[in-house]
């Protein structure tokens, strides 16, 4: 810590000076030219080519590397899309401006360099500078060359360095991008309308979770953080939008994780006169669509895992996956008492007052879940926990609503919409009455909803899709902070 101590003071000592001379944090310099186009458009030149075109060229970024050698030297230059070395000589820069760079710039600076395009004896594409301008002082010593940041934590908490340092994390971002403007394009191309709804609720639904509280001054009343845009999408659906989506960030008072985060970020997307199963037809098509497009292939590897997304979907029903898995029956499962028996043989921790529904889901996830390596669709769950799906014709005690899952990890939930206005409000009273008691992730009531209903939504397939889960696969990423510029983290007690 006492050697970066004394480098920064060493640094402000060098920004001292520059303000001394005028010429510290300049805002003139009008870079023409890219790192990675330069390597593009002179790649196969040689050596002599180069030196008889001598192309002019304008380049910024940061010294990534210094090595002075004299009256002589090489700098690394790394913009936003590449890096470039660049020759430095004292008689081209001329007496003054050389020994200003040797005395006062460093590694992390960021520069403006004007010179012309030429190859080294090695053979390496390089800008020969005519004229360099330091642009920003850099106070703070990047980290060790090689290893950039080692500390993960640290990478993190200082992601701007991370990436400074660190082409994986540059790359996983960029492909994130890419991802969501892939899922923009593969909706619009279906018509679907890109909408945007609020998120701050005066009544928070959507899904099953503690949301976050606010206080809005002027109107002197509380307000929650959506952690879901479901029910405005759907008043959307109403309203004559038959098919929109929206990519939104969504807040849940959760616990972090791996997996999990108290901000991220949600793709949801209704039809009008389409299924549950239409819905996943249309998952199945993006899926492959978003694989396809960012990782060139169909297949991907995720945790040492080879997932391919050409192969159909399978479907399963959850409560043969939960009496496959168990060795047990439909008609154990489908009794209070004899789930109950099961649970406990298997040391899964239930709740004797939970209904069949809630312990079912429990089995599965404590059980089933972990084990749905390849893309797989679970279908059949139950009513008791599914309050905004429709009931089956068949089997009215189960909803025509599933859930995708990917690498033991719950990518998606989408389902058959409940129209019905007077199922829906004695759904919202059910949650209601558990809300009462002290469940935090149960719902509230939404009268306005319920009116919304009344007015008539038709047969609707709607559906979310977490985006940072999805493309923690994509990029092979064990954790969802990987996948996030800036994290939620604890707070450092030093």
């Amino acid at each position: 810590m006492s050697d970066d101590n004394d480098i920064v003071a060493s640094r402000r000592q060098k920004l001292t000076e520059l303000r001394r001379r005028g010429i510290a944090y300049p805002n003139e310099f009008d870079r023409s030219d890219f790192a990675e186009e330069l390597h593009a458009r002179h790649g196969d030149s040689s050596k002599e080519a180069l030196e008889s075109e001598a192309v002019g060229v304008k380049i910024a970024g940061r010294i990534m590397l210094r090595r002075v050698m004299g009256k002589a030297s090489f700098i690394t230059l790394q913009d936003g899309s590449y890096q470039i070395q660049c020759y430095l000589r004292q008689q081209d820069l001329g007496d003054a401006s050389y020994k200003e760079f040797d005395e006062l710039y460093d590694r992390g600076d960021i520069v403006g360099v004007t010179g012309t395009m030429m190859r080294t004896n090695k053979g390496e594409l390089t800008v020969h500078a005519s004229e360099i301008v330091l642009l920003t002082k850099s106070l703070q010593p990047l980290p060790e060359k090689y290893h950039g940041i080692s500390d993960q934590e640290l990478k993190y908490r200082l992601r701007y360095v991370d990436l400074i340092m660190s082409d994986a994390s540059r790359a996983v971002f960029r492909t994130r991008s890419q991802v969501i403007s892939t899922i923009r394009r593969f909706f619009d191309a279906r018509q679907f309308l890109e909408v945007e709804t609020p998120m701050m609720h005066p009544i928070p639904g959507g899904a099953s979770a503690r949301p976050f509280t606010t206080h809005h001054n002027s109107l002197d009343m509380e307000l929650y953080l959506r952690v879901a845009p479901e029910l405005y999408l759907k008043r959307l659906v109403v309203g004559g939008f038959e098919r929109v989506y929206e990519i939104s960030r969504v807040f849940r008072n959760e616990g972090l994780s791996s997996r999990h985060n108290p901000e991220f970020t949600m793709l949801e997307f209704y039809q009008a006169y389409a299924t549950y199963e239409d819905a996943m037809d249309l998952t199945q098509e993006l899926l492959l669509d978003v694989v396809v497009t960012v990782a060139g292939s169909s297949v991907i590897e995720f945790q040492d895992q080879q997932i391919d997304f050409g192969e159909p979907i399978r479907r399963v029903d959850m409560s043969e996956a939960v009496a496959n898995e168990m060795g047990v029956s439909l008609e154990e499962l489908g009794d209070p008492t004899g789930i109950l028996k099961v649970a406990e043989a298997a040391s899964v921790q239930v709740d004797a007052d939970w209904g069949v529904g809630k312990t079912l889901e429990a089995l599965f996830e404590a059980r089933v879940e972990k084990t749905l390596v390849a893309p797989t669709f679970v279908t059949g769950h139950p009513a008791e926990v599914s309050p905004l799906s429709r009931k089956n014709d068949l089997h009215p005690e189960f909803t025509d609503r599933f859930e995708l899952f990917i690498a033991g990890r719950e990518i998606a939930n989408g389902f058959s919409e409940l129209n019905d206005p007077e199922d829906q409000a004695d759904r919202f009273r059910i949650q209601a009455e558990k809300l009462s008691l002290g469940d935090t992730e149960a719902m509230h009531f939404d009268a306005d909803y319920i009116k919304a209903l009344e007015y008539g939504l038709p047969p609707t397939a709607g559906e979310g899709i977490g985006i940072d889960r999805l493309v923690m696969l994509v990029t092979n990423s064990p954790s969802i902070r990987d996948v996030l510029l800036f994290p939620q983290m604890r707070s450092r007690k030093d």
